[in-house]
């Protein structure tokens, strides 16, 4: 694997591996598989692998660290990431573990931190304050021998449990697979070590959000400054990895053996089609970032706070500052970075994250879109219909550098239409707070909070020629309020509309399940109203499907591709009743089968 993996300032996610339990229901699946209905293969040796997102597990120092005018130090094993006491009595400090050069990626001077491990790191980041799914930006690689000692433990494959950036992760492990093992060899592998892939909350075009974070911060709700944020933000390498794309531009085709074994060094081209340049936008709603420069620049690379003002005042009253905007492709080439660098000097570290780390990577280009992993069931899951970032307009704060630009206005998408901060809505042409005139082509639904819809639904790309479509409450019912419509053509690149009612209040899911596919092969797209990108993980409602979809797929009566939603309710409650009360043979499975 590429040493510059390994180091934990540009990796994304840590990885827990929960081979006590399969999934989240070992002891009601474990009532039926390995019975008499004669199962492929016993559904108890599953094994889940977890890869949570951006900011999800702890840090740990690894190094003692006196900090100086406060009782608080660090000594190895002390967290990090997140104690919270120590992050308020003394910031200062607590940075220098935290930070990384962002050049080589290498820890400060005075301070090491690594990644814990268990699966306690992902479960709470601070004890009694802040539990469940922040993410981690900077944690140890999904390595294969994760897998392969999955499988050893349990004796069978794995269900991949993938989150927000920790799908990024995974997917350039399959790439970086691609090149480990033989061709030949690579799906073999594949279908004995993974079952399921379970995509939540999948950026697969990546994040506006992640603008606003490189530009001017992004605490997320932690007791941090913006500018704070922003100094961390842009000292991991692996945040540009969550940074908006073009779905239009593809990474040239070589074959990069070579350079990956450390013989080359180009850099992966982009390749755009002509609906680059015939679209507008790239495929989003509307231009990512819209940018304010001064008529005059400054000439300092690091001014002080009054040369900075007063430079800025001088050529505010000399001209009128010029807007520039740019669109997803813009920004993921790096076109943005390296218009902003004389007014932004930090920029120039984050060029150059972005051609060694993505566009020099010798595995991929991990900014360009993705196909549908060849893993026999992938599950792509996530929330709709809140309010969502797509667009930022920046200007100069007349402050240094983290503080140096302020977000003037904000675009947003929500259920079809796009706003401005004013909550204007239109839904083809906007005037934004500050009087600038933004067009934009709404997405039929908005995003989850965090990720824009166009983004978590380009896996609907991923679907067959038919699909079939259905449409249930997310809360209990008996199947009178279910929607179904079979057999709906289905063109890639194109839109899957599930054109149903709604009833006022209720929350539905929406399913889009394949119904031709490959052989051996199926696809299935779960959209959750309002399911919120951060807390998605934690929805019972979000549990109860994965582990009925599981259940199903294991039972070795099963007549259907994918579980019925017609009665699923009441399957879900005989489930529960039999894992409490059915009693098992010496073996440990039922005597009974439920149909």
């Amino acid at each position: 694997m590429p040493r510059r993996r390994l180091r934990r300032g540009d990796l994304a996610c840590s990885v827990a591996v929960a081979v006590a339990a399969a999934a989240v229901a070992v002891a009601a699946v474990g009532a039926v598989g390995g019975g008499d209905g004669g199962a492929d293969f016993d559904y108890r040796k599953l094994s889940g692998i977890i890869i949570p997102g951006f900011a999800s597990t702890q840090l740990r120092a690894w190094s003692v660290l006196d900090c100086p005018y406060s009782p608080f130090d660090f000594n190895p094993l002390d967290s990090v990431w997140l104690d919270t006491a120590k992050l308020l009595s003394a910031v200062n400090c607590w940075l220098k573990c935290m930070l990384l050069d962002p050049y080589n990626q290498t820890d400060h001077p005075e301070c090491k931190s690594r990644p814990d491990s268990g699966l306690s790191a992902i479960t709470e980041l601070d004890p009694g304050y802040i539990t469940g799914p922040l993410s981690s930006v900077w944690k140890e690689w999904v390595k294969w021998l994760t897998f392969e000692t999955a499988l050893k433990l349990r004796g069978g494959p794995s269900l991949v449990f993938a989150h927000s950036m920790g799908n990024n992760v995974f997917r350039y492990f399959l790439e970086w697979l691609k090149l480990e093992i033989a061709p030949k060899h690579y799906i073999r592998w594949l279908d004995e070590h993974i079952h399921a892939y379970f995509a939540v909350g999948a950026p697969l075009l990546g994040s506006t959000e992640a603008v606003k974070a490189a530009l001017s911060g992004a605490t997320f709700g932690l007791p941090v400054s913006e500018g704070t944020a922003r100094l961390m933000f842009n000292a991991f390498g692996s945040s540009l990895w969550l940074m908006p794309f073009s779905e239009y531009c593809k990474a040239d085709n070589i074959y990069w053996k070579h350079f990956f074994e450390g013989k080359g060094g180009c850099h992966h081209r982009q390749q755009c089609d002509e609906m680059e340049y015939k679209s507008e936008y790239s495929g989003w709603p509307t231009n990512l970032v819209s940018i304010e420069v001064p008529t005059v620049r400054d000439t300092e690379a690091y001014p002080s706070i009054m040369d900075t003002t007063e430079n800025i005042t001088s050529s505010m009253e000399c001209g009128k500052p010029t807007l520039l905007s740019f669109s997803a492709r813009e920004v993921s080439d790096g076109t943005l970075f390296k218009t902003i660098k004389d007014w932004d000097p930090q920029s120039i570290g984050l060029i150059h994250q972005l051609e060694k780390y993505y566009q020099g990577d010798p595995v991929l280009n991990p900014l360009t879109p993705w196909e549908r992993p060849p893993i026999k069931n992938v599950f792509c899951i996530y929330g709709l219909d809140s309010k969502t970032e797509v667009g930022y307009y920046f200007a100069p704060s007349g402050k240094p550098y983290p503080d140096n630009w302020i977000i003037t206005d904000i675009i947003y998408e929500f259920e079809g239409s796009l706003l401005s901060r004013q909550n204007k809505i239109v839904t083809q042409f906007i005037l934004s707070r500050s009087g600038n005139s933004v067009t934009g082509k709404p997405n039929n639904s908005s995003g989850d909070g965090t990720v824009s819809y166009n983004s978590l639904s380009w896996c609907k790309n991923w679907l067959g020629p038919k699909v079939n479509i259905t449409r249930a409450p997310q809360a209990e019912h008996d199947g009178s309020d279910l929607q179904t419509k079979m057999n709906v053509d289905h063109h890639v690149g194109q839109g899957i509309l599930p054109n149903m009612t709604r009833t006022p209040h209720v929350k539905y899911i929406t399913y889009f399940e394949d119904a031709e596919s490959i052989p051996g092969w199926r696809t299935a797209v779960w959209e959750l109203d309002k399911a919120n990108h951060r807390n998605i993980v934690r929805m019972p409602v979000l549990m109860r499907e994965l582990w009925l979809e599981m259940w199903h797929d294991m039972h070795p009566d099963a007549k259907s591709k994918f579980v019925t939603k017609e009665f699923f309710w009441i399957i879900f409650m005989v489930m529960i009743l039999f894992s409490w009360t059915e009693p098992r043979t010496k073996k440990g499975s039922s005597q009974k089968q439920i149909s």
